[in-house]
Formats: C-alpha cells, sequence, structure tokens
C-alpha cells in the first residue's frame, strides 16, 4: 500500500502495516523519534493501522502533540509508581501541561522528603519497558466494573458521552481511564524528575475534595532534563512576583485579591509601554476610544458571553436590572461602530482600546501579574471589506514585529483553523477568511505553525508565542477573524454599489494583558530593565555631604534633559551607596566629590560595574539621549 508523508513524499509499506512500521522504515528509532502519528487529522499511538492512500505525520518531541504524548504516557508511569508505594491512594486525572505534567489523587499525603523514592520507582517502571496497549469497553457499565471502587473514576465515566468510546490503557499491573494517544513502549523516557507537590480541588471547585497534585517532567534525553533543571534555577532568580515588589514595582494585596498595586516607579515603566504603542498605532491609522466598564445583561446576551462566559464574568445588580462588567471590549467598540453609518470609503476602520477588563479566575490560580482578575487589554477591532483581510493581517503581523523586537523578543507564528464542529458562517466565508490568514502569514517570510481544526467557532486565528531571555515561551499577541459578532450585531457599511453590506471583523492584541507582559518583561530583564523603560535611569551619589549642593545641581540638569533620577546623599560609604544602586538596577551611577566639583564633572559607573571615570555631565546625557531615543538594549558605555 501507498502512504503519503507530511512531505508530500509517498512510501510503500505491506498491507497491514502500522504506524511503528511506518517509523521504523524511516528509521525513526531515536527517543525524540515517532511519539505517535497523526493520522488523516487524527492522533494516534503507533499501533494504529494503516491503510491505502492514508497521509501520516509522525510526532517528534520537538513537535507540541509528540510532548502532549511523551508527558501524558509519564504522567501514568508517575501515577504507577504512587500506587506501587501508596496502594491506598485514589487516581483522579494526570494531564501534560506546558511544562511536564501533574496527576492528582485522593487519599494520598506525601513531602519533597518522598520525592526520590518516587523518581526511583518511575525509574523502575521505566526499565521494565512496558508496552503501552489500549482497551476499549463495549460501554459504561463494563468501565464501571474497573473503576467503580474509585469514586472519581465513577464520576468521570458518568459524565461520558454514551456515543462516544470509553478506553483505558494498561502498562504492567497499571491500569488507567485514558482517551490517549500513548508512547509504545516506556523505553523512550529517559530522563524523568518529580517538581513539586500542591493541594487542588476535584474539578477546582473550592467545594469539592483536596486532593495531593504532584507535578512531574520527563525528557527523552538527560541532557534536556539538566538544561530544564537550569533553566528553572534561573527562573527563580527572575521571578516577577519576587523582584517586582523588590524594585518597587507593584505590589498584592489580600484586600484585591488578583488586581495588582502598580507603584510608581512600575508607573513608568507601564506609560512608556503604553506611551509605545499609541505611537505605532498613530503611525499606522489607528483611532482610539474609551468604553463603559459595566453594561446591561442585554448586550452580554447579544453577544454570547452571558450564555457561554458568565462564570468568568462580576455581575451586578442596579435599579432591578443586571449588568456586567465587562470581561472584554469587543462589545463596546461594537456598539460603537454601530452608533454611525459606515461606507466602504472608511473601511477598513481600525478602532483601539487600552480598556480594563475584569474576569473571574478561582483564587488558587492566580499567579502575580501573569494570572490575574483585572487587566488591561491593548485590543483593537479593525472592520473592513473581505478584500481587505490579506493586508490588514499582514499589517497587524508587521505591528506585531516591531513591538517584539524592540524588546529583544524573539518569536513564532501559529494559524489556527476551522473546527470540524459548531462554527458559524458558510464554507465560502471560512475558505475566504483561511485563505487571507494563510496569505499574509507567507507574505510574512516567516515560518509558521498550522493548528488544525484549532481556531476560534466563529473564525480562524493567529498567535504569537514569544521567546524569552531563558528560552520559555508565552503566548501573548492574537489575530482573530471573527464572523459571529458582526451578524449578532447586524453590522452593515454602504458598499460602491449602494448596498447594504456585512464588514469583516478582526480582534487584535499584540501586548495582549499588559500586566501579563509587564511581568514577562521583568523576567525576561531580570528586573535590568533598557534605559528608555527604566525607572530609575540615573542616581547621583555624594562622596560626602558638603558634595551635596553640587549632586543637586546636577540631579536638576539630568531631569531636565528628561530622565529619571535620584540623589543618594545618606550617610553610606560611596561603595555601598554604588552597591545599593546596583542591586536596584539604576542604569548609572554619577559619583560627585571634591574632584568633580573642581572639575566640573561627574565620575561615571554602570550597573554592570563598568567603571567610565570622570566625563563632562553635557558628553553623557547626550550619549543616553541617543540610547533613550534608539531604544537601545545595549549600554554604550560598554566594555
Amino acid at each position: 500500500m501507498h502512504l503519503k508523508l507530511k512531505d508530500n513524499k509517498t512510501i510503500e509499506l505491506p498491507e497491514g502495516s502500522t504506524a511503528k512500521d511506518l517509523a521504523d522504515k524511516l528509521n525513526m528509532k531515536g527517543p525524540h523519534q515517532a511519539l505517535g502519528a497523526n493520522i488523516n487529522g487524527n492522533n494516534y499511538d503507533l499501533s494504529y493501522p494503516l491503510k491505502e492512500g492514508d497521509v501520516v505525520n509522525l510526532w517528534s518531541f520537538d513537535d507540541k502533540e509528540g510532548k502532549e504524548i511523551f508527558w501524558h504516557t509519564s504522567a501514568h508511569v508517575l501515577a504507577q509508581a504512587i500506587l506501587r508505594l501508596w496502594p491506598d491512594a485514589q487516581p483522579t486525572i494526570g494531564p501534560p501541561i506546558d511544562n511536564g505534567f501533574y496527576y492528582d489523587f485522593g487519599n494520598l499525603t506525601i513531602s519533597d522528603a518522598d520525592f526520590d523514592k518516587i523518581e526511583s520507582e518511575m525509574e523502575k517502571i521505566v526499565s521494565e519497558n512496558y508496552q503501552s496497549k489500549k482497551e476499549t469497553f463495549a460501554n459504561k457499565q463494563e468501565a464501571l466494573k474497573c473503576f467503580g471502587k474509585n469514586k472519581y473514576k465513577k464520576e468521570l465515566i458518568e459524565s461520558f458521552d454514551p456515543n462516544e468510546a470509553l478506553t483505558a490503557y494498561r502498562q504492567g499491573e497499571f491500569f488507567d481511564l485514558c482517551r490517549g494517544p500513548h508512547l509504545f513502549n516506556l523505553g523512550k523516557i529517559k530522563a524523568l524528575k518529580v517538581l513539586k507537590t500542591s493541594g487542588a480541588y476535584w474539578h477546582g471547585d473550592q467545594k469539592q475534595d483536596v486532593l495531593t497534585r504532584v507535578y512531574a517532567i520527563s525528557f527523552p534525553d538527560r541532557k534536556m532534563l539538566k538544561e530544564y533543571l537550569q533553566q528553572l534555577e534561573e527562573a527563580k532568580k527572575r521571578d516577577h512576583k519576587i523582584l517586582g515588589p523588590k524594585l518597587e514595582l507593584f505590589s498584592l494585596k489580600e484586600e484585591a485579591p488578583g488586581m495588582p498595586f502598580i507603584h510608581p516607579k512600575g508607573m513608568y515603566v507601564w506609560t512608556q509601554l503604553i506611551g509605545f504603542i499609541r505611537g505605532l498605532l498613530d503611525k499606522n491609522g489607528y483611532v482610539e476610544i474609551k468604553t463603559p466598564t459595566m453594561m446591561t445583561r442585554e448586550l452580554w446576551e447579544k453577544s454570547g458571553h452571558w450564555a457561554n462566559y458568565k462564570q468568568n464574568m462580576f455581575t451586578s445588580q442596579i435599579e432591578e436590572r443586571e449588568f456586567a462588567i465587562k470581561p472584554m471590549n469587543c462589545p463596546g467598540c461594537i456598539l460603537y461602530y454601530k452608533g454611525h453609518n459606515h461606507s466602504y470609503r472608511e473601511l477598513p476602520l481600525r478602532i483601539a482600546e487600552i480598556g480594563n477588563v475584569h474576569r473571574y479566575e478561582p483564587s488558587g490560580s492566580l499567579s502575580g501579574l501573569f494570572r490575574v482578575r483585572s487587566f488591561h487589554q491593548d485590543d483593537a477591532h479593525i472592520f473592513m471589506k473581505p478584500s481587505d483581510i490579506q493586508s490588514e493581517i499582514l499589517a497587524a503581523c508587521n505591528l506585531a514585529n516591531i513591538l517584539y523586537t524592540t524588546f529583544g523578543l524573539e518569536y513564532h507564528l501559529e494559524l489556527s483553523t476551522r473546527p470540524e464542529k459548531g462554527t458559524i458562517g458558510s464554507d465560502e466565508e471560512w475558505e475566504t477568511a483561511t485563505k487571507g490568514l494563510k496569505g499574509a502569514l507567507d507574505a510574512t517570510g516567516r515560518p509558521y505553525r498550522v493548528n488544525e481544526g484549532d481556531g476560534a467557532f466563529y473564525g480562524p486565528k493567529i498567535d504569537f508565542h514569544i521567546r524569552d531571555a531563558i528560552n520559555r515561551t508565552w503566548q501573548c499577541g492574537t489575530i482573530q477573524l471573527d464572523m459571529a459578532l458582526p451578524e449578532k450585531f447586524e453590522l452593515e457599511y454602504t458598499a460602491a454599489d449602494g448596498s447594504r453590506q456585512r464588514p469583516v471583523m478582526i480582534h487584535r492584541a499584540l501586548f495582549g494583558s499588559l500586566e501579563r507582559f509587564f511581568g514577562i518583561l521583568i523576567e525576561h530583564f531580570a528586573g535590568r530593565f533598557p534605559l528608555w523603560i527604566s525607572p530609575v535611569q540615573v542616581r547621583v551619589i555624594t562622596v560626602a555631604d558638603r558634595h551635596e549642593p553640587y549632586a543637586a545641581e546636577i540631579y536638576n540638569k539630568v531631569k531636565e534633559a528628561g530622565f529619571q533620577c535620584e540623589i543618594d546623599a545618606t550617610s553610606e560609604s560611596v561603595s555601598k551607596k554604588i552597591r545599593n544602586a546596583q542591586l536596584s538596577q539604576v542604569n548609572y551611577m554619577l559619583t560627585v566629590g571634591d574632584k568633580e566639583i573642581e572639575d566640573k564633572t561627574v565620575t561615571l559607573r554602570t550597573r554592570d560595574n563598568v567603571v567610565k571615570g570622570e566625563m563632562n555631565l553635557n558628553e553623557f546625557l547626550e550619549t543616553i539621549a541617543k540610547e533613550k531615543q534608539e531604544r537601545s538594549l545595549v549600554s554604550p558605555f560598554k566594555e
């Protein structure tokens, strides 16, 4: 039989061959290779039989799907090890996550002291190299016979659609309810580490049982584990939840869970970010609006949020009417558009809003600036003709490129296409929209990944995944085509022939959440912000009390030149003052003493401890003015 591979090459295999036979034929036997197979758009184990004309792609550890298969199988290894050590524990669920996996257990109490023996048992299971075997139940009753003693599994089984096949995986003595796919055998797992344990609620519901969650990670190579653990150590040093308060950027308080307080130094960074994005918007033909924070239930019902998102919305009743604080800016912008008659000559109409939105997140999921209940989105909604799709998407991609590269952030693009079920819009509309997105991505010249069937129900989308200084990725920007809301709100424009037409709508955010992007920048730069967004750019340091008048003179000149400046005239030694400034991540320190007063100079030192010695103040200010204007990521005063 003949099969087609991802690169459109054709390969021949004997009838009855499996995906594993294909991997062997292609010599994909490495631990990181052939972890699972995508066959005609669906993911399967390597044991899945192939047939004539199948289109096959074998996932590796470099692929998101490959990692998910690898880590989900590893989660079963973790559960198997836990049950060998604590037979009375009750396993619940164990999904892969962005980095590794976890498994939740009822009736289990462990601590960090138990991690070594869990790891040893996991390594023993891996060395036994079980083949993962998928089994299908005839019905729910058959599944309940196997798992009925575990109340969590029983609840899951009873909640499943009776028309869907119920499956489980067996490895050695361990048998667990699971959709799969799994690794063909456990020998691919070459390195693993139990990372931490925490409490978790069943179904994430505070009214349900408290479970023990065990986090772990695994790799097909020991070197990868070593690098990951080093990255974790570096991440601890950069943790924005520690650096933010330490550098007086922001704080979180019990009186307002998930709603950050931005401090004066943080506000300087914040205003620079806002000013930067507003400058880009102005250059690219956007107008900016501000819409109300609270709007009526009827609006949210019309937009679909009340039915599908109410559990994440803060609501209130005023004068016997129900209102909701906006979780998204879109409906407000649509009301603005709908308040005017529009001609095709106005399109594309680019409307921006840096809006404060609120979403309910469970307290256990809140995390610094990364997961909050109140945040600002740099939204824009672009109303356009279908013929504008490709050019507007390309313009938004170019805007994102300017934004991310300014901060030294690399990124990759992902395109998500039409889901199989539950979408709105005609086949023709989806084809036009998807073709427009693909055309724009091709025009950027950048590689991109296609996530088939992973789009929103209302349209395809592009996501921007940025990579920070320690190689972590974050999903930030998004560009989404929407065919639902223009239809729901009956949006129109007058076409060239005088007819009333429905516009196409783009949702576009680049920072995404400003709070989250701020947190990412704190960790990306480890608090060492480039000069143009640094909250304290210069600190003047006195040698003795008698030098304070000259220090004040220098301070005034630096401030007049437009820089953030402080004076340290404390009684500490000069070396201690310099050390304090460096710990506070001040970009430049200007020391003044008798010699500097006599020569009308300053002595310059950087936070990287580069000593430039005496120099003229005006020369210094001219140099850093250029650094600030160019938004340079590197100091001109380097070794």
